[in-house]
């Protein structure tokens, strides 16, 4: 083998050590992000999480800008500004449901089916939480386009049935409602999520409680 051979063998396998890196790198910010979105939504309450969803947004933003082709990234900014949202409540949350539906918006533009869907389960829930015009952006009809697009892509998910469930007791579609949530309490455990799939096993034996005999 000649030198220049030897040297573009040597400069592909730096590129391809750099790249799984950065591979790397991403994947543990993710999932950083993840289980401090799940201390902080089910672990923490009142003043506590609202400070904690504002410092841990302005994580999610740093890690968009550092890598801003990253789906994963942009889904996970906007679940932390939704959920911020309906902790903070009052005027200041519908500007964060605006940075959030941006955020999703975005992880769409690069990988729609990104985390198995993800984004559309997000932006779905969020166009069901949100007041309609002409204070805001809700509209029922495009939250059911996305969460049943989420159901297509990913039908056993936790978070798919649970927030497909909660949108159809909105709807007071109440026997739908039952079916998904009863799915939704039967999804496997997700490895590395048990503070996640526990506090959303409350919530979906709360929902079930909420429509018994309806």
């Amino acid at each position: 083998m000649n030198s220049t051979s030897f040297g573009r063998l040597a400069l592909l396998f730096i590129l391809s050590v750099t790249a799984n890196l950065a591979l790397a790198d991403i994947s543990a910010d993710i999932d950083q992000l993840q289980q401090r979105w799940a201390e902080v939504n089910y672990q923490l309450e009142g003043k506590d999480q609202v400070s904690a969803f504002e410092e841990l947004a302005a994580v999610a933003e740093q890690i968009t800008a550092d890598n801003p082709e990253e789906a994963a990234a942009w889904i996970w900014s906007g679940i932390i500004k939704s959920t911020f949202a309906g902790a903070k409540g009052g005027l200041g949350a519908l500007g964060l449901a605006k940075e959030s539906r941006a955020d999703l918006e975005k992880a769409m533009t690069i990988d729609a089916d990104a985390l198995n869907g993800s984004a559309y389960t997000s932006l779905g829930t969020l166009y069901y939480s949100v007041p309609g015009w002409p204070i805001g952006f809700g509209d029922d009809e495009k939250a059911e386009e996305l969460l049943t697009r989420a159901l297509a892509l990913n039908p056993d998910a936790i978070d798919n049935n649970y927030f497909y469930g909660t949108f159809l007791i909105n709807e007071k579609r109440y026997e739908e409602a039952r079916n998904y949530l009863n799915k939704a309490q039967q999804a496997p455990a997700r490895p590395g999520r048990s503070i996640a799939d526990s506090g959303r096993q409350i919530e979906i034996t709360q929902a079930l409680d909420d429509i018994q005999g309806k």
